[in-house]
């Protein structure tokens, strides 16, 4: 295995762009670009380094992928603080609450003042006709 993975990555030195994803593709690029005249070894190596570019794309789809959520999860977390980091939006809220509160608690205590009033006439009148 030891001379498979020597020639392989001798082999992937010189020439790893040529090489693609597809076995036959490989095999046909290897008889190009060096001399393997056992059939054997041929297709050990071929297979070698077509394993090898493969596990090379999908570590590099996998990195893109890790970065896309990396970022996604940033953009995410950049709008829970704005979201957050906006008081002004919670302090007009508030402010317009109290506005409409104390109009609110003003009526109650007139209200209150005309139901002591109204008991007093009713109290006096009351001692009237008795």
């Amino acid at each position: 295995m030891d001379r498979i993975k020597r020639i392989s990555y001798e082999v992937l030195d010189k020439y790893k762009s040529r090489f693609g994803e597809d076995f036959a593709d490989n095999k046909k690029i290897l008889d190009e670009v060096s001399i393997v005249r056992s059939k054997s070894l041929k297709n050990k190596i071929t297979g070698y380094i077509t394993r090898f570019i493969k596990k090379e794309i999908r570590e590099e789809k996998s990195k893109k992928e890790q970065i896309t959520s990396t970022q996604s999860e940033e953009s995410v977390e950049k709008e829970v603080q704005s979201e957050t980091s906006e008081p002004t939006t919670a302090e007009e809220t508030m402010t317009e609450t109290i506005a409409e509160i104390t109009p609110i608690e003003e009526k109650t205590e007139t209200i209150e003042e005309k139901t002591e009033t109204i008991e007093e006439k009713t109290e006096t009148i009351e001692e009237k006709t008795d």
